[in-house]
């Protein structure tokens, strides 16, 4: 969809929504109109500045880990340099609309776009973040469209300054989706069958959801979460398990024209917390996986065996992640502090690896991040400092995919941001 098409939808449905709402307010005060549109968002700059080169999305903004080591014939790091940066390109718009019941169930629907672009190429386009409908029933819930990832856990996720969200510890990804839960109480039991759209697996053809497409299966996840407030001791306890399958087809043709149906599946698992209490919240997860580059995550698959050299037909295993992220934060107002603290390794593969890799950070072994913030809300309006610290070692991968010899290379991000919320 392009902004000048975005732009006159979200202007359309406003007077939409308006027209609707009007009639039927005169009419009766007291009964709520059968159709409703509420616009939401905010106005955000970042200003940051890297003591090293590092691997981001949309010109640094999104950053994900440092750069490695670049000597050149003098023996010095190229990558050993500074940047700077301000952009406001995080800033979204975002519409909730809700409707008379179908079904027997209430009805809404939620649309939400900012100028992050689909590429560097596009920085400040305007692109969809969220587009789906929802049927609510007493007891369950139906969503269709595109949302987080189920294993973005929206009740328990970092919530630091910074675009990335935690990201590589982390995971981060929006996908279309078809997503039905069950309530019993205070458990909810999630199935989700995805597809891919801007958050997408790497392979022969560059990053690109094709893969998924080919494998003619949709990725599946199954999410089992407790959770329980209290707003008299203003507290809340948010805890659950899932699990994650994904088949990937990488080619469907060889190297020399042959038709081939090699395929991949990788699996995945995770466990999350988080305790609020009345001045303090902790949160905690962990998460185990195969191929994880669609989470933006370490990981990926590489070529495990030539099953046939004259079709050069090739079979493939995955490379799997370990990460780990806790955050403690105050509560209240105006002023807050949080501290975010990640690690992530690289397991390797299981099977030896004899071609080509697939694999975000496929020479690195281990990364961390240590991330301290002070925020101040001022009404509608927010100003963050934070300070980023994170580290990956670089060295060098054996027929396994572990890494040999890994050295540390650091980066540090000193961000400012401010905000104006509507």
């Amino acid at each position: 969809m392009t902004k000048t098409r975005l732009v006159t939808f979200f202007i359309g449905l406003a007077l939409l929504g308006a027209a609707i709402a009007m009639p039927a307010a005169a009419q009766d005060e007291k009964k709520p109109p059968a159709f409703s549109l509420a616009l939401s968002g905010f106005v955000k700059t970042d200003i940051f500045y890297d003591s090293r080169q590092t691997v981001s999305i949309r010109e640094g903004h999104y950053l994900l880990y440092p750069k490695g080591p670049a000597a050149g014939p003098d023996g010095i790091d190229a990558n050993a340099r500074g940047t700077f940066n301000i952009l406001s390109i995080q800033t979204r718009l975002a519409g909730k609309i809700s409707g008379p019941d179908a079904l027997g169930a209430k009805t809404s629907a939620y649309i939400e776009a900012e100028f992050f672009g689909t590429s560097d190429a596009d920085l400040n386009g305007l692109r969809l973040r969220h587009g789906y409908l929802k049927l609510n029933w007493p007891h369950s819930e139906l969503m269709v469209g595109q949302y987080w990832h189920p294993m973005f856990v929206t009740e328990s996720f970092p919530d630091v300054v910074s675009f990335n969200t935690g990201a590589p510890f982390q995971p981060f990804n929006r996908s279309p989706q078809v997503r039905y839960t069950r309530m019993f109480g205070g458990v909810s039991l999630t199935a989700t069958a995805l597809a891919q759209r801007d958050f997408v697996s790497n392979g022969p053809d560059g990053a690109s959801s094709v893969y998924l497409r080919n494998a003619a299966l949709p990725e599946f996840n199954l999410k089992l979460q407790a959770a329980s407030k209290s707003d008299e001791r203003k507290t809340e306890t948010v805890a659950g398990i899932g699990a994650d399958i994904m088949r990937l087809a990488p080619r469907i043709v060889t190297a020399m024209g042959y038709s081939t149906d090699e395929a991949l599946t990788g699996l995945a698992a995770m466990a999350f917390f988080k305790q609020k209490w009345p001045k303090w919240t902790w949160k905690a997860e962990a998460v185990w996986g195969q191929n994880l580059h669609h989470l933006t995550m370490l990981g990926g698959y590489a070529v495990k065996d030539v099953v046939d050299a004259v079709r050069l037909d090739w079979a493939y295993t995955p490379i799997a992640t370990l990460s780990l992220w806790t955050e403690i934060q105050t509560n209240g107002a105006p002023w807050q502090t949080g501290l975010f603290a990640g690690y992530s390794k690289n397991l390797g593969s299981p099977h030896e690896i004899v071609g080509a890799n697939y694999a975000r950070g496929f020479n690195i072994d281990e990364l961390y991040r240590l991330s301290p913030r002070l925020v101040y809300n001022a009404g509608k309006m927010r100003f963050a400092g934070e300070v980023e610290l994170t580290a990956a070692s670089y060295g060098t991968p054996d027929p396994f995919g572990k890494v040999l010899d890994p050295r540390f290379v650091r980066n540090v991000r000193l961000l400012l941001a401010a905000y104006y919320f509507f």
